[in-house]
């Protein structure tokens, strides 16, 4: 299903500049450089505590025994740990134990998020169910959601930022918006609950399975920072941003050439946007230029297959994005080109990611203009839109990157070496998402297997990840 693409085009800033990629532990770029300064000044420990006497400091990282011994002398001076501290020290400490088996269900297993505080943990999976689960009393349910109008899975969930309302996406123009905080564990759509529809398409109803509608389809939303307005990705090569207290779509934003599988904010402010496609290109979005502008803020090429989730930092810089090209890239929008113009690689015709392994002598290939800072490998995603993730600014200073895999692995990369610093290992099916609890060393992974799986806490020193 196509639409007019017409609209103005007008100046609103300029993006600037484009540059190379750099390959796994390459530290080659200045834009890799910065940000593992800033990785580095969120985990990094007071000077004290790394003093073996006076004038003299010793190598990092410092041990924790010496860092607890510090704070109760007083050694920085603060009586406490900063959260540089913090995340020196959790930061070593990975949640790479067990795993314990949440729940297993008879349903491929697409969505797993722990909610911003932590407290509740959201699955969802093909045959309709939404499972929150309350995780500071022992996992248990504490809403079990049976989707409305669903087609063919749940591809997104997201929480609104109180915690009150869940909205959940399918292969279908309705997103259903659903009351977590009602005293009713079971929640049937439109029988023991309502489910409110968000119209994304304009024309379409709940349970019109017209032609134009039957081919329209959700894969990503979000809620933004304020819990005004959710955002969402299309089949149709749209964005939709829409207005919750007006019941409307606020602006719909023809963003791209190909089905748009991911989009996100890129920091609290709400005015930017982060989407991927696959037409392979990443593109940023200034809501604040659109009626002038009209068209995206910038371009990054590098990937060379679909794109099928994206992660911001949160600082309006930097974001990740996982490819069907079998790659994580990392990117920082100030490299971005103000088009596509010359950038675009025609893709390998004769793959399809739905059923086929990716040929051998297409990994190490690269993009002749690729502006990636790195590229990290070694996941497979095939079959579905598998997701990666920045990991927690509390507990490790946003100092990994974690995804799923269609080897039903979880990997998790060191973000400025490429070092792939744990594999872990236990699902039998494709793991397309994973979280990794905001405070707590504690990763929650669900797979096509039906498993919701926690993992636990080890050091790497002392446990074999392989």
């Amino acid at each position: 299903m196509r639409r007019s693409r017409k609209w103005s085009v007008n100046k609103c800033g300029q993006a600037s500049g484009s540059g190379g990629g750099v390959g796994v532990g390459a530290v080659a770029d200045e834009g890799l450089a910065e940000i593992g300064v800033a990785t580095n000044l969120k985990s990094k420990p007071h000077r004290y505590f790394s003093q073996v006497m006076p004038g003299k400091s010793e190598g990092m990282p410092v041990s924790p025994v010496k860092m607890l011994a510090g704070r109760e002398c007083n050694y920085s001076g603060r009586s406490r740990f900063s959260s540089a501290d913090r995340c020196h020290v959790s930061s070593r400490y990975l949640p790479v134990n067990g795993p314990s088996v949440i729940d297993r269900m008879n349903s491929c297993a697409y969505v797993s998020q722990f909610s911003a505080d932590g407290t509740l943990f959201v699955a969802g999976f093909q045959e309709s169910d939404i499972k929150i689960y309350s995780v500071d009393n022992g996992w248990q349910v504490k809403k079990n959601i049976r989707a409305r109008s669903l087609r063919w899975t749940i591809t997104d969930t997201s929480l609104s930022p109180d915690q009150r309302f869940l909205v959940y996406s399918s292969m279908s123009p309705i997103v259903h918006i659903v009351n977590i905080e009602s005293a009713m564990t079971e929640s049937v759509a439109n029988v023991t609950e309502i489910h409110e529809g968000l119209d994304l398409s304009g024309y379409a109803n709940d349970d019109d399975d017209s032609d134009d509608d039957a081919h329209f389809g959700i894969f990503s939303v979000k809620f933004s920072t304020d819990g005004r307005e959710i955002v969402a990705a299309s089949s149709d090569e749209s964005i939709y941003v829409y207005d919750l207290a007006a019941n409307k779509i606020n602006v719909r934003i023809p963003a791209h050439s190909a089905d748009v599988n991911t989009v996100c904010f890129a920091d609290e402010a709400g005015h930017v946007l982060y989407s991927g496609s696959d037409d392979h290109l990443c593109k940023v979005w200034d809501r604040r230029c659109l009626s002038t502008r009209g068209k995206e803020s910038g371009v990054l090429t590098g990937h060379l297959e679909g794109i099928t989730f994206i992660d911001s930092h949160g600082d309006g810089k930097y974001l990740i994005s996982n490819g069907k090209d079998q790659t994580i890239k990392l990117w920082d929008i100030r490299k971005m080109s103000s088009n596509a113009r010359g950038n675009s690689v025609d893709r390998y015709a004769d793959w399809d990611y739905r059923w086929m392994e990716y040929p051998s002598h297409l990994r190490n290939r690269r993009h002749p203009n690729d502006q990636s800072v790195s590229t990290y490998r070694g996941h497979r995603v095939l079959r579905t839109l598998i997701r990666c993730y920045f990991s927690p600014s509390y507990s490790t200073g946003q100092k990994y990157i974690y995804t799923g895999s269609a080897d039903a692995n979880i990997y998790i990369f060191d973000l400025v070496t490429g070092a792939r610093v744990a594999r872990l290992n236990y699902h039998k099916q494709i793991v397309r998402d994973c979280s990794w609890h905001p405070f707590n060393p504690m990763l929650g992974s669900s797979s096509w297997d039906g498993v919701i799986a926690n993992w636990e806490l080890v050091n790497p020193s002392a446990r074999e990840t392989e």
